[in-house]
């Protein structure tokens, strides 16, 4: 018998079982790591068919009709006299659902509702339009606020925001309109912390978004009676989307958006300039 013929008959055996066993463990590790990753990939998916449940059935539960807050007028403002004193609206109802152009009109064509040039008399009046999830609102206030404040104290303006739900849309807890719902109960119960937890919510922007136990400790913390009730209710959430109907419906396509003496700034970056320009005019 042939001994090198045998030894490398069995060496050539083990290098095919040994390749066999190789190819079989890298087989099972491909199998473990498709699983694992598939696993991975299928709790994804799920988690976000759950987010999108979870926004749609929080939305489908809102009514289209329901209250004004008392100080909300029919346009979807809130008016500030001074830093503590809104001008009081209708005891009414809004629904978002019979919001609509008149026929044969555009809204890119349109006036927004309750903008118009006073003529030169009394205080400027100032509009924004405003998203409490928006960073170009929250930079708006961070730059102005004070200044709104000071303008509001001696009575050189009034200052009305329309508080819009548009980024409801980037959030899985529908922020932008619970937020607003939250500034709406605030204004029907104090209205003097109204400015302040306006404040309050735009200087928190950069830590995210507030659950409405938070929403109601922030409103207490700036002088407001409890809100917990009216933010578990959503009591002003079809105010909320009527004021955002509206907004659409007079071609407000971003925030903030401002008038300023029934003029739409190009930039809110013009802001103080705009207002400066309209009180100097009134005291010629």
């Amino acid at each position: 018998m042939n001994h090198s013929s045998t030894a490398s008959s069995s060496s050539s055996s083990r290098h095919t079982a040994q390749r066999v066993r190789l190819d079989h463990e890298r087989g099972a590790k491909r199998s473990r790591l498709l699983l694992r990753w598939g696993i991975v990939g299928g709790i994804a998916a799920l988690l976000a068919v759950v987010a999108v449940v979870i926004v749609a059935t929080s939305r489908a539960g809102i009514p289209t009709a329901g209250p004004a807050p008392a100080y909300g007028n029919q346009y979807g403002g809130i008016t500030l006299t001074s830093p503590t004193q809104l001008i009081p609206g209708e005891d009414r109802d809004v629904d978002a659902e019979t919001v609509a152009l008149p026929d044969g009109t555009s809204a890119a064509t349109i006036t927004p509702g309750g903008v118009a040039d006073p003529g030169g008399q009394g205080p400027v009046p100032v509009i924004a339009w405003v998203d409490v999830n928006c960073v170009h609102c929250a930079d708006f206030e961070s730059a102005y606020a004070e200044q709104i404040r000071s303008w509001l104290q001696n009575g050189d303006i009034t200052m009305e925001y329309r508080t819009v739900a548009f980024l409801d849309r980037n959030s899985t807890t529908a922020y932008s309109s619970r937020a607003a719902n939250a500034l709406s109960c605030t204004a029907e119960t104090s209205p003097q912390a109204y400015l302040p937890f306006l404040a309050a919510l735009f200087a928190n922007f950069p830590n995210g978004e507030l659950d409405n136990s938070d929403l109601a400790s922030h409103a207490e913390d700036t002088g407001a009676e409890d809100i917990t009730a009216c933010l578990e209710e959503d009591t002003f959430r079809p105010w909320v989307s009527f004021v955002s109907k509206s907004a659409s419906a007079d071609g407000i396509t971003g925030t903030p958006t401002v008038y300023v003496d029934g003029k739409e700034l190009a930039s809110p970056a013009d802001f103080e300039s705009a207002v400066t320009t309209a009180m100097a005019a009134r005291n010629d």
